[in-house]
């Protein structure tokens, strides 16, 4: 599946995304508004975040704005869990049943599945788009090409504001 065969409101939220990351005056306004549109969007992202590796801790992912519950996971280093792992690889993870995968970290009783998705800037990976959902094997093609594509505009927008995100950031995400 590539992009020109997402549906017409999946083609016209990535538009969105596209014009906020121009528009945008930093990376947390941009993140913020990408969480909440995917997760008003999409009934069965029952948790939409982003985790960024931390500049002066690079082995370590740090919550960034997210959509849902909170979660104890604020910081996860690369070497732990579903998010580590899509870390590790470079490479979208998706877990159908998260109960039958080791490398879940839980954050939520009801949480079911789960993908994870890297953002690459300047040929690296710089943080990841997170979602978990309350149903089993809820993530289909159609989501994991959308969301490889919302990662690819954070990535861009990032390499158009390289020193943002060298800054140093609180370790306190903002829950919209």
């Amino acid at each position: 599946m590539t992009d020109s065969q997402l549906s017409s409101d999946r083609l016209a939220l990535l538009g969105q995304f596209r014009q906020l990351a121009a528009a945008s005056l930093s990376l947390e306004e941009l993140q913020t508004a990408i969480v909440q549109a995917a997760a008003q969007h999409f009934s069965h992202f029952s948790w939409t975040g982003f985790y960024m590796l931390d500049p002066s801790e690079p082995e370590m992912l740090v919550l960034r704005p997210f959509v849902g519950e909170p979660t104890p996971h604020v910081r996860i280093p690369v070497t732990q869990g579903i998010c580590g792992a899509a870390v590790a690889s470079g490479e979208t993870v998706v877990v159908d049943d998260v109960g039958s995968d080791p490398r879940y970290l839980s954050c939520s009783i009801k949480t079911r599945s789960e993908i994870v998705v890297p953002i690459y800037a300047n040929g690296r990976v710089v943080g990841e788009i997170d979602i978990d959902s309350h149903d089993p094997a809820a993530f289909k093609e159609a989501d994991r090409v959308f969301l490889e594509e919302a990662a690819r505009i954070v990535g861009s927008y990032i390499e158009g504001h390289p020193a943002e995100f060298a800054a140093p950031q609180s370790d306190t995400a903002p829950n919209p």
